[in-house]
């Protein structure tokens, strides 16, 4: 069991706000540097397996790859390079920079944090720091049946190639992909309301019990010194950012 486990999920979840709103606001690259160098010290912490972690990354840099690429030779400043006789600027470059630090930053202290905690305890940690129950429940029922969804959607699909429909630019095409969602979305209702009735059969009140205790204890030692050493973080964040 790693550090991050013997936590408790609300602790986990105020550091991960805190850590991404200081490491958002943090002015210079210097304290954006910093902030990930303590995110990568949290995920050794949480024991975050490499292999898994490194292929989240890279579907992250994959997505803002583009983005990250157009700013310097988009954003106007004095011209730090030149490539194929386009001109790319000293500010682009930092802003780039900036953004690829902080996404970085934020994302592998997500994982570590709040990445390797289960959706039931994710969402009792949600309740008692005083999220609503409504968009506990939404949250809930997301995780728990969107593989249902995908399920239904691979039969719809598989129906449609069975009747012989192949993917084209033509007003047919995108008919028959119209009528795809509408569907999904009319079983979708249905599954969501014969799960809800099967719910009330069974008792359901809007709460979910737990085999755990349900006590609301307050914060242990070691949820007061990783406090402790993450308000020490941020302030060394906030520190460098003012140099």
């Amino acid at each position: 069991m790693s550090l991050m486990d013997r936590l408790d999920p609300r602790t986990r979840l105020l550091a991960a706000l805190l850590f991404a709103l200081a490491e958002v606001l943090a002015p210079s690259l210097a304290a954006q540097g910093v902030g990930l160098g303590l995110a990568l010290a949290t995920a050794l912490a949480a024991r975050l397996p490499l292999a898994a972690t490194a292929r989240r990354l890279l579907g992250l840099e994959g997505f803002m790859l583009l983005v990250l690429a157009m700013l310097p030779f988009t954003v106007p400043g004095p011209a730090a390079f030149s490539l194929w006789g386009l001109e790319g600027s000293e500010d682009g470059l930092r802003q780039a920079a900036s953004i690829a630090l902080k996404a970085n930053a934020v994302a592998v202290a997500l994982f570590a944090l709040v990445g390797s905690m289960e959706a039931p305890v994710l969402g009792r940690a949600l309740t008692r720091l005083g999220v609503s129950p409504r968009f506990v429940h939404l949250f809930l029922f997301t995780t728990r049946y969107l593989s249902v969804l995908q399920d239904e959607y691979r039969r719809l699909r598989l129906a449609m190639r069975a009747r012989a429909f192949r993917p084209s630019t033509g007003p047919h095409c995108w008919r028959s992909i119209g009528y795809l969602f509408g569907m999904l979305m009319v079983r979708s209702l249905e599954r969501a309301e014969r799960i809800d009735a099967a719910m009330r059969c069974r008792g359901f009140t809007g709460r979910w019990p737990s085999l755990d205790d349900e006590t609301i204890a307050g914060p242990g030692r070691l949820d007061l010194g990783f406090g402790a050493a993450s308000a020490a973080g941020l302030v060394l964040v906030i520190a460098v950012g003012m140099v």
